[in-house]
């Protein structure tokens, strides 16, 4: 199979689109000092720090953060072929009755955000766990939803919708991918 990719939105976009999830985080949220961020390795930890940056700037309080790795709790783990890379999970704090803010990129089936919270759970029993993307895909495999969602877009199964990030992928956008058969 082949994909083509067409630019959905630009790098102005998604520093907006962090700074509309901020407002609407902290419009729910009076006070972030008992609020931990954790983001889903990759792209939602580098949003997590982006988030929890403009939290600090805006509020004066820097939220703790961390980062889960959920490579070992994806359900898809037995029936892929390649050795997975695992990037860890690096949790600073106790998460026993702390208020989690859970950010990842692209919410789409839920799979991800499931493994996500099978893994904090292991860590131990936060108060609350809300979740945070930039875009929700809305097309669940799991009973799984966001709180806080910068722009929900409808694009059908053969299209994926990536985010790609300066940290990672060397600029920020979000892209459309369209699998095409040969």
């Amino acid at each position: 199979m082949n994909q083509s990719a067409k630019q959905m939105h630009d790098a102005a976009w998604v520093e907006r689109a962090v700074v509309t999830l901020v407002e609407k985080i902290l419009g729910q949220f009076k006070s972030f000092e008992e609020i931990a961020i954790v983001g889903v390795r990759t792209r939602g930890a580098v949003l997590a720090t982006r988030i929890a940056d403009e939290v600090s700037r805006r509020t004066g309080v820097s939220p703790a953060l961390g980062a889960v790795d959920i490579t070992l709790y994806r359900d898809d783990l037995h029936s892929t072929r390649r050795i997975p890379a695992v990037r860890g999970t690096d949790i600073p704090f106790n998460i026993e009755n702390t208020k989690i803010l859970l950010v990842d990129d692209v919410l789409y089936t839920g799979r991800t955000i499931r493994a996500a919270l099978d893994e904090l759970v292991d860590f131990g029993r936060p108060e609350w766990i809300k979740l945070a993307v930039l875009i929700d895909r809305e097309c669940r495999e799991l009973p799984i939803r966001a709180d806080f969602v910068a722009q929900q877009v409808d694009a059908p199964p053969e299209q994926f919708v990536r985010l790609h990030l300066k940290e990672t992928d060397g600029k920020d956008e979000v892209v459309i991918i369209q699998e095409k058969t040969v």
